[in-house]
């Protein structure tokens, strides 16, 4: 039996920017998709802490050191610049491997989305 369990987790960084006329996804830093251990196409739940949407999207990367939390497309409507975000991507194991598995929780800085 598989069961899917957390597998990376970016907590508390805030919307930097939200392009409608992008054709969809989130654009994340780069060293943040690293530190997570997230690459790039993975799909990805984005929880807004402001509003209590929740949406599903995949990931693209953006510029490193950069900060970027972009919303793209469709999704740019459920977020505004500053709201913060809890972005969670989840994997699919067996139970004895999922009891042993850790999985990679960033946090980022609260003011600029960088690693500190």
């Amino acid at each position: 039996m598989q069961i899917q369990v957390v597998k990376s987790k970016i907590h508390s960084v805030k919307v930097a920017g939200a392009n409608l006329d992008h054709i969809g996804s989130i654009t994340i830093d780069e060293d943040l998709m690293d530190a997570a251990n997230i690459i790039q196409g993975e799909k990805i739940q984005v929880v807004n802490n402001n509003n209590g949407e929740r949406l599903d999207t995949y990931v693209i990367p953006g510029p490193r050191n950069s900060g970027e939390i972009t919303l793209n497309g469709a999704a740019a409507h459920k977020v505004s610049i500053g709201d913060v975000l809890i972005l969670i991507t989840y994997a699919f194991m067996d139970i004895e491997s999922a009891k042993v598995f850790k999985p990679s929780l960033v946090f980022p800085n609260e003011v600029n989305n960088l690693l500190n």
